[in-house]
């Protein structure tokens, strides 16, 4: 183990280079001008256009990228808070409590991970027409407030982390299947809600194809701005790097801030195991 512990730590400092590198380059090129994109060998120091860039950023009238800020940070919240509460219900009940049909119920959730979501747009949006939400946010947050994704997830994690007696001392306590959950079952879920509610927030604040198809330019999502901001004749690379760099600031935050849940999750399980 001794021998093996600097080609370990060698090993995982190049991965971390090599992960962290795309993002240093994204902070170089949005602190540059865009004259010096193409130049070989390219500059790897920050520059001094940051400030300007930004100004001409939040400046593009076609981009509309405050918004598209506003909006995804408005989904990603509304939608996260969502899934992580309605999957630990779901979650809980298909773990824990014995009803007629759970095991098929279970299997329906599980099946309609398997249809790509590509296959859903036309109809979906056929809906979205219907009930008049075109150009609107509850297109975006409405059809994601549940994940079957997220109920398998938080059934798996619910079945090891819940054990039955802390169910059945609650229950002779007299306390109801809904107390019981929010008092007992929610706070042993909290490292599985981390881990869900980071890929929640990370697969609402990314989508891309959902909003481009049922909002306009008008009102965008932030990836929906970012595309605005490549037009056929020419793209300012420097616009786009500072867009993806401020784009990418709330996913490091969430991170951070679910970071700590995630990774004492891990140790919980570690230690179990």
């Amino acid at each position: 183990m001794r021998r093996t512990q600097p080609l370990l730590y060698l090993t995982l400092l190049a991965a971390i280079a090599l992960s962290a590198f795309p993002l240093y380059w994204l902070f170089v090129v949005a602190t540059r001008s865009n004259d010096v994109v193409g130049d070989w060998p390219p500059p790897l120091t920050p520059g001094p256009n940051l400030g300007e860039n930004t100004g001409r950023l939040f400046a593009a009238e076609d981009a509309n990228f405050l918004l598209g800020l506003l909006n995804s940070a408005l989904s990603s919240v509304v939608v996260t808070v969502s899934v992580v509460f309605f999957s630990s219900l779901a979650g809980f009940a298909f773990a824990k409590l014995r009803f007629r049909g759970r095991n098929a119920l279970l299997l329906i959730i599980l099946g309609t991970m398997m249809i790509p979501v590509q296959m859903g747009i036309i109809p979906l949006y056929m809906i979205m027409v219907e009930l008049g939400w075109q150009n609107r946010m509850e297109a975006i947050i409405v059809p994601a407030l549940v994940s079957a994704f997220g109920v398998f997830l938080m059934r798996q994690y619910a079945e090891r982390a819940v054990p039955e007696e802390l169910i059945e001392a609650a229950r002779v306590d007299g306390c109801s299947t809904f107390r019981i959950f929010w008092t007992v079952v929610l706070p042993a879920l909290r490292p599985g809600a981390a881990v869900l509610s980071l890929f929640t927030f990370m697969g609402t604040w990314n989508e891309f194809l959902w909003p481009l198809a049922v909002l306009e330019a008008d009102n965008p999502t932030v990836q929906f701005s970012l595309s605005q901001l490549s037009t056929t004749y020419y793209t300012d690379y420097t616009l786009m790097f500072t867009g993806a760099l401020i784009a990418t600031v709330p996913l490091l935050l969430v991170f951070v801030g679910f970071g700590r849940q995630i990774i004492g999750g891990i140790m919980e399980g570690a230690v179990k195991a």
